[in-house]
């Protein structure tokens, strides 16, 4: 039996998930969390074979630093991403951070989180069909690591970039981080800063000559 801890702010997607693994039989769910401190709580006490977690939904804390703790806390445990967040900068952060899977939802059937789920428990990596064209540009030939064109920017940083880039408002990259609107003004008003530029504009266009805002 496959132990596996549920981690995401929405019950709906716990509930899918949990649905399709029981169905699936060989599984036994050991706990949910709905935030961050929730989700270290329980990957100590429990230390499940998989952790199926959408760290995007715990806005002050950094992909990155979510997955590396998860790590260090319970070394044994693998982690499964399954969110609706898709820029190359967060699924990047993920899978360096030591991630062995990142499905995005919106083309992530039960099928293939059930299939997901059961390809990291045995200890191999899956990603989903979206990330699986782009795993060339995002991590180089023959799996060389592309350098982040903006190293001075934190992983939540570039996630914005990569949003601001593409031409979206402070409103829709919000909604696509699931963050308040004011937390979103204050990321892009950092960006701007360490960028050196003055506004929005020029922002677009330095990170659009870098190859953002295209994926």
């Amino acid at each position: 039996m496959v132990t596996v801890l549920l981690a995401d702010a929405h019950p709906v997607a716990r509930r899918r998930v949990r649905s399709t693994l029981e169905r699936a039989g060989g599984f036994v769910i050991v706990g949910e969390a709905t935030t961050a401190a929730e989700t270290f709580a329980e990957t100590a006490w429990h230390r499940p074979d998989v952790l199926v977690v959408d760290p995007h939904q715990f806005g002050h804390l950094d992909v990155a630093d979510m997955i590396g703790h998860v790590s260090r806390i319970a070394p044994g445990t693998r982690v499964l991403v399954v969110t609706s967040v898709d820029d190359d900068a967060s699924v990047r952060s993920a899978l360096h951070a030591g991630a062995r899977g990142y499905l995005v939802a919106a083309d992530a059937d039960a099928d293939q989180v059930l299939r997901g789920v059961q390809v990291v428990a045995n200890g191999e990596v899956i990603v989903g069909r979206s990330v699986a064209g782009r795993l060339p540009a995002l991590f180089g030939p023959l799996g060389g690591h592309v350098p982040y064109p903006f190293p001075q920017l934190t992983a939540r940083e570039q996630q914005v970039l990569e949003r601001i880039a593409a031409g979206k408002s402070n409103l829709a990259i919000a909604r696509d981080l699931a963050l308040a609107p004011k937390t979103i003004s204050n990321r892009v008003s950092a960006v701007l800063g360490k960028l050196g530029v003055t506004d929005r504009a020029q922002a677009i266009v330095l990170a659009r000559d870098a190859g953002l805002g295209r994926g």
